[in-house]
This record gives C-alpha cells, structure tokens and sequence, in this order.
C-alpha cells in the first residue's frame, strides 16, 4: 500500500463520512440524544462502508480504520455540541 494509496482512502473516507452527515443531520441529533446513534445510522453507515469498501484496494479496507476514523472526526466530533449521556 503506497502513501498516495493512502491518502486517497482517507480522502474518500471523509467525503462519504460528510455526505452521512450532510444528509442525515438530524437522524444524527435525535441517535446522540437517546444514545442510539449506530443503530439509528445502521443503512447509511452500512451504505457508506460498502461504497468505501468497493473504491478502496482489500489491504487498506482490512488493514486500516480509515473510515471508522472519518465517521468519528466528521459525523460525531462536528455534533460535540448535542446533549448526550455519554459525554
């Protein structure tokens, strides 16, 4: 796996990490709210994996957290500010 290869995957990750979060903003509010966020994102973060998994090469998809990493930094980091019992 080069470093371009790499970098293209975490690029990828992002964009489809900011369309989830993009379109489903307030499906994202009311899952950190009742602490369900995952079971609430099931379809999309399902959807979003399998389109990252099918534009990647199987070493990065299975070697790396690059798109669990961008769900995090973009889909949860940028909704901080919802109220939620787990932080």
């Amino acid at each position: 796996m080069t470093e371009e290869e790499k970098v293209k995957a975490m690029r990828l990750a992002r964009a489809i990490a900011s369309d989830i979060s993009l379109y489903n903003e307030q499906k994202i509010i009311k899952g950190i709210e009742q602490d369900n966020l995952f079971e609430v994102l099931k379809d999309e973060l399902d959807e979003g994996r399998e389109l990252y998994k099918s534009r990647v090469s199987a070493e990065i998809f299975t070697k790396t957290n690059f798109f669990e990493r961008a769900i995090n930094d973009i889909v949860l980091r940028s909704k901080a500010h919802v109220k939620s019992k787990i932080w």
